[in-house]
């Protein structure tokens, strides 16, 4: 397995791992009208363009044969105003790679980046639905609100996490 800086041939494959990941998660949490409207040809010009934003940082986890099976993506959010601070905006697996400590892999990428941009304090958001919470949790991250969100007009609730010591992040997974 080998994680990676994306590059803009990846957006393809990133697009797939995000439909095909986002229908296994978010069955029966997001409105199936909306999961079952999920593109890949939308979704593979979205991260053509995500790609080309040198401010974002895009992962991949690539199987020993080449095919994409995950990816991570670490930013700033127009939204965060808190100075030496980023977002961790994704972390996503297909399921039947899920368990194998790739998730954990693409974490300590994305903190390494974050770490090298001199970040000391990085948020999260997660459906409270999704278990993939309990995973940074395991990591240092910590409940900070609770917000509702629409998507499709359903009312979700969404956990904003924060982890306040990268260096201690990196010290469990290392």
């Amino acid at each position: 397995m080998l994680i990676r800086t994306a590059e803009s041939d990846d957006a393809f494959g990133i697009a797939k791992v995000h439909v095909d990941s986002w229908r296994t998660t978010y069955e029966g949490i997001m409105p199936a009208s909306f999961l079952n409207n999920l593109s890949y040809g939308k979704r593979t010009d979205l991260w053509k363009d995500n790609i080309a934003v040198k401010e974002d940082y895009v992962v991949v986890a690539v199987t020993d044969e080449g095919t994409i099976i995950g990816f991570g993506t670490a930013s700033k959010r127009a939204t965060n105003t808190v100075e030496k601070s980023g977002d961790l905006t994704s972390i996503y697996l297909l399921k039947e790679y899920q368990g194998q400590g790739i998730g954990k892999m693409l974490l300590k990428e994305l903190f390494l980046h974050f770490k090298q941009l001199d970040y000391e304090r990085i948020f999260v958001e997660v459906l409270e639905a999704n278990e993939t919470k309990y995973f940074y949790e395991y990591y240092g991250a910590e409940l900070i609100k609770t917000v509702e969100i629409k998507i499709d007009g359903t009312l979700l609730k969404e956990l904003v996490y924060e982890w306040k010591n990268i260096d201690a992040l990196l010290e469990k997974i290392i």
